[in-house]
C-alpha cells in the first residue's frame, strides 16, 4: 500500500518530518541535525536528533527520542553530543508543564544520555570552547542571587497565584512571548561529570538577549556576547561585550550609537571578532548591513564588506582564519559566499537556486556543511566544496517530490526597475489547460522568496490546480540597496505597483487563466493584501494573515515600535494605512489572526474584521486562533489553516461550492 501524497492529503502533509538546525563535531566526523514531527497528541512539533555521515556514505541514524523532544547544543571537545531537553531525568524529575530544559550529554561511542547541568530557569544557548569551558543562558528572576533563592521565589509566585510582571523598561514582549519577570543571564562552568554553573553576569535587566547570540574564545577565557543597551525614546541597540569568564568583568568591544552589532564570531587564533553590523534606518534611509572585524583586545570596528551591495548573515570562520563563509540573499536565491578576511573580496560558492542556512566549516577547511532548501525543495544536508560543487548527504528525510514545475517571470516596474518572481505551476498547465493564478506576497518587508516554507507552501495550492506567483517587489532583499529604497517609507506605492506589474506579466502567459485570480499574504504580505483590496477589484478573493491594517494603532502596540517608527513618520503612517480605504473593498476577504501574535497584535485582525463586516456582506470570513501567534505552529491548526485557505480560494476563484472544513464544526 503506497503512502498518501502529502500535497493532496493534509493529514499526511503535517506529518512530514521537517529538518532544522545543523551541528558539526570538533573532529568533523559527525553531523547532527534536528528533525521535527508531531507529538502523540498532535498539538506541537517535537524535535529529535539524527546523525548524518559527512562523507555521504552511511545512512542517517536516530540519536534521541522523547515526548518532550531535544535541541542540539553542540559537542564536547571529545565529541560527546550535548543537547537540551525538558524530558525527565533517569532518576526521576519534574514532568509537568513547567519542566525546564536541562543540559544532557550523550557519549560519542554510544550509551545513555545523562543530565550534566540544570537550572530553575532552564538552559539555552550553550557554547563550549576547545578547552572545555561552557557558557549558557538561563532565565532568572530579578531578585535572585542563586539557585536556591530562585527556586524559592518561583515557588512563592506559584503558590500566591501571581502572574503579574512589573516593567521598568521597553520592550515588554517579543514575537510570541512575554518578557519577564525572568530575564536571561549568562552562566559559566567547566565540563566534567557534573557541570557546576555559576552566575557570570548577575541581573543585568534586558542586556543579555534571548536568542543566545554569544560565543566563547578558543582558550575559553572570555565570552563575546551581544549586549542590549537602552536608548532614549524607549529604543534599544545591540552592542558587543567581552566578559571575562573567571571574574565576570565586562568591557564593551563594539558600542556605537546608531548601529546594531550581532552574530559575533571569534577567529581561530582568538585575536579578531567578526560581526554583522547594521546602520540604523531613518525616515529617508533604510540603513545598511555589512560584515565587520574588530580586534578582541579592542580597537576600531572595520567594515569588511562595506562596498558589497548584499546583506550578509550567519558568518563562520575558515580554520586558517583567512576567510569567512556567509549567506546572503541574491536575486531570489540565498547562496553561500567566501569573504576574504584581508581584502573583503567576495566569491560565490554555490551557483544553484538554493537557499543555504546553518553553515559549518570542516576542520580541514575543505568543506562547508549546511542545510539547503529552495522554493521547490525542502531542507536537506549538503556538503559544499570551496572549489565548487554541492553534494547531497544521506539525510534522515527523503526529499519530497513537488507536484508541478517551477519557472521564473520577469517584468519592468513603472520606474524601469527589473522585477522577477518564482512561478509554481501544475505539471499539466498549458495553453489548452490554463491554471487559475494566486499571487502570494512575502512578509518582512525586508525579505525574499528564495527558500522552502512549510507554513506557506505553494505546492499545496499547485496540487489543487493553481499556479502560484511569488514575487520580490520593492523592499525585497537580494537586489541591492537602491531596490529597497524604492519602497522605503512608501509601502503603498512601488511595492504595490511592482506586484501589479509582475502579475500583469504572469497573466500574459498562455498557461495562466487571467480570468480566475486570487491574492494572499502574511504579515507585511498581509499588509499588501489589505492594500490591494482597497485599491483594485481585479482579484476574485484575498487572504490576509497576521496583517497590518491601521498603521497608527499597529506601530504603537507592536513589540518593537521604535524600529518601525524610524521609517514611518506620522504623515507616512496616515498615507500608507490600508484602513483608510475600507470603503473601497468589494473583494471577498479571508482574515486570519492569532491571539498570541505580539509582532502584529490581534487588534489589527479584530479591527479589520469589524471594518469589513460593518460595511458590506461580501462573503468575508475570519479564521481566529486563540492559542497561536504570528505563525500557526500546531499540526492540527496548520491543517485547518490550509483547508480553510484552499476552500476559500476554491469557492471564489474556481466557483466551487463552499465547504466548511469539518474540524471547524
Amino acid at each position: 500500500m503506497s503512502s498518501p501524497d502529502p500535497f493532496t492529503d493534509l493529514d499526511a502533509y503535517v506529518r512530514v518530518p521537517r529538518l532544522a538546525g545543523l551541528w558539526l563535531s570538533p573532529d568533523g566526523r559527525r553531523i547532527v541535525v534536528g528533525v521535527g514531527t508531531p507529538d502523540r497528541k498532535n498539538t506541537r512539533y517535537r524535535t529529535s536528533l539524527w546523525e548524518v555521515d559527512p562523507t555521504g556514505e552511511r545512512p542517517s541514524r536516530r540519536l534521541t527520542q522523547s515526548d518532550q523532544g531535544e535541541s542540539a547544543a553542540g559537542f564536547t571537545p571529545d565529541g560527546d553530543l550535548l543537547f537540551t531537553s525538558a524530558r525527565p531525568a533517569p532518576d526521576g524529575g519534574d514532568d509537568d508543564d513547567e519542566a525546564r530544559a536541562a543540559l544532557w550529554s550523550q557519549p560519542a561511542g554510544g550509551g545513555d544520555a545523562r543530565v550534566v547541568a540544570a537550572l530553575p530557569g532552564g538552559i539555552h544557548g550553550v557554547r563550549v570552547s576547545p578547552t572545555g569551558t561552557l557558557v549558557a543562558g538561563s532565565a532568572m528572576l530579578p531578585a535572585s542571587d542563586g539557585t536556591e533563592a530562585e527556586q524559592q521565589a518561583r515557588k512563592q509566585r506559584k503558590e500566591a497565584g501571581v502572574s503579574a510582571v512589573l516593567h521598568e523598561s521597553y520592550p515588554v514582549r517579543y514575537w510570541d512571548h512575554d518578557l519577564g519577570p525572568e530575564r536571561p543571564r549568562l552562566f559559566a562552568g567547566t565540563l566534567g561529570e557534573d557541570v557546576r554553573l555559576r552566575d557570570l553576569t548577575g541581573h543585568v535587566g534586558r542586556a543579555v538577549d534571548t536568542e543566545g547570540d554569544w560565543e566563547l574564545t578558543p582558550d575559553g577565557d572570555s565570552v563575546v556576547a551581544t549586549w542590549m543597551v537602552p536608548e532614549s525614546g524607549g529604543a534599544q541597540r545591540a552592542a558587543i561585550a567581552v566578559i571575562d569568564v573567571a571574574t565576570g568583568e565586562r568591557r564593551m568591544l563594539a558600542d556605537d550609537s546608531g548601529y546594531d552589532y550581532g552574530s559575533p564570531r571569534v577567529s581561530p587564533d582568538g585575536r579578531t571578532v567578526a560581526l554583522v553590523a547594521r546602520r540604523w534606518s531613518t525616515a529617508d534611509d533604510p540603513g545598511d548591513v555589512w560584515l565587520a572585524l574588530v580586534p578582541l583586545g579592542g580597537g576600531p570596528v572595520t567594515a569588511l564588506t562595506g562596498d558589497w551591495d548584499r546583506w550578509p548573515h550567519s558568518p563562520r570562520w575558515t580554520p586558517d582564519g583567512a576567510a569567512l563563509v556567509v549567506a546572503a540573499d541574491d536575486l531570489g536565491r540565498s547562496p553561500l559566499w567566501r569573504v576574504d578576511a584581508g581584502s573583503g573580496a567576495v566569491t560565490r560558492l554555490t551557483l544553484d537556486d538554493g537557499a543555504y542556512t546553518d553553515p559549518r566549516v570542516s576542520p580541514d577547511g575543505r568543506w562547508v556543511y549546511a542545510l539547503r532548501s529552495a522554493v521547490d525543495a525542502p531542507p536537506s544536508p549538503v556538503r559544499v566544496s570551496f572549489e565548487g560543487g554541492v553534494h547531497e548527504l544521506r539525510g534522515p528525510v527523503d526529499a519530497s517530490r513537488v507536484p508541478g514545475k517551477l519557472t521564473e517571470v520577469t517584468a519592468r516596474a513603472a520606474d524601469g526597475s527589473p522585477l522577477r518572481a518564482w512561478l509554481a505551476l501544475p505539471a499539466d498547465a498549458d495553453a489548452g489547460r490554463p491554471a487559475p493564478l494566486v499571487l502570494w506576497i512575502h512578509g518582512g518587508p525586508l525579505g525574499s522568496y528564495n527558500a522552502w516554507s512549510w507554513r506557506w507552501n505553494p505546492w499545496l495550492a499547485v496540487a489543487r490546480g493553481y499556479a502560484v506567483l511569488m514575487p520580490d517587489p520593492a523592499l525585497s532583499t537580494g537586489y541591492g540597496l537602491d531596490f529597497i529604497k524604492r519602497g522605503w517609507g512608501a509601502w503603498g506605492e512601488a511595492p504595490y505597483t511592482d506586484l501589479m506589474a509582475i502579475t500583469d506579466a504572469a497573466e500574459q502567459r498562455p498557461d495562466i487563466d487571467a480570468n480566475r485570480t486570487g491574492a494572499m499574504g502574511g504579515s507585511f504580505g498581509g499588509y499588501m493584501a489589505n492594500w490591494i483590496a482597497g485599491h483594485t477589484d481585479r482579484f476574485d478573493a484575498i487572504v490576509t494573515h497576521a496583517s497590518l491594517w491601521a498603521l497608527d494603532q499597529m506601530m504603537t502596540t507592536t513589540d518593537l515600535s521604535f524600529y518601525w517608527l524610524r521609517e514611518l513618520t506620522p504623515d507616512r503612517l496616515e498615507a500608507n494605512s490600508p484602513h483608510r480605504f475600507a470603503d473601497q473593498i468589494t473583494t471577498p476577504m479571508l482574515v486570519i489572526h492569532g491571539d498570541k501574535d505580539y509582532r502584529v497584535p490581534i487588534g489589527e485582525g479584530l479591527r479589520l474584521w469589524w471594518d469589513l463586516l460593518s460595511r458590506s456582506d461580501a462573503g468575508h470570513k475570519f479564521l481566529y486562533y486563540p492559542d497561536e501567534n504570528h505563525w500557526i505552529l500546531k499540526p492540527g491548526n496548520a491543517k485547518v489553516w490550509n483547508e480553510t485557505v484552499l476552500a476559500f480560494l476554491d469557492h471564489h476563484v474556481r466557483g466551487d461550492k463552499w465547504h466548511r472544513p469539518g474540524l471547524l464544526g
